[in-house]
């Protein structure tokens, strides 16, 4: 007798390892959104109960994920009370007017623009 699994069993447990692999892949997306601090905390969560849907989706992480929050608070970003609102997203870079430049910048920039023709 051999102890090496047959083709089938072989298959389901490679099947098996990929589910696992996708159920932490989800875990980390969901706790990166939630805010956790460190992914290594993933591992204070018991992640052996939650399972793919039909969609390949995570649908118990949200609950899982504030159980440990309940539970563990400093593993995740605590909101700023003094400042309730998100800060303004940054500006796209503008080019800058010849109007508004030095004329040292404007010369700099006309240079620029006869080396590339």
């Amino acid at each position: 007798m051999t102890d090496e699994p047959t083709p089938a069993e072989a298959l389901q447990q490679q099947l098996d390892q990929a589910n696992q692999r996708l159920v932490q892949a989800e875990l980390k997306n969901h706790a990166i959104r939630a805010g956790i601090i460190d992914i290594d905390c993933l591992k204070l969560l018991d992640s052996s109960a939650l399972k793919l849907d039909e969609h390949g989706n995570l649908p118990d992480a949200p609950a899982a994920l504030a159980r440990l929050k309940r539970d563990k608070p400093w593993v995740f970003r605590q909101q700023n009370s003094s400042h309730p609102t998100q800060p303004p997203a940054p500006e796209p870079p503008q080019q800058k007017s010849a109007k508004t430049m030095t004329h040292a910048e404007w010369r700099a920039a006309r240079e620029e623009l006869i080396r590339r023709r």
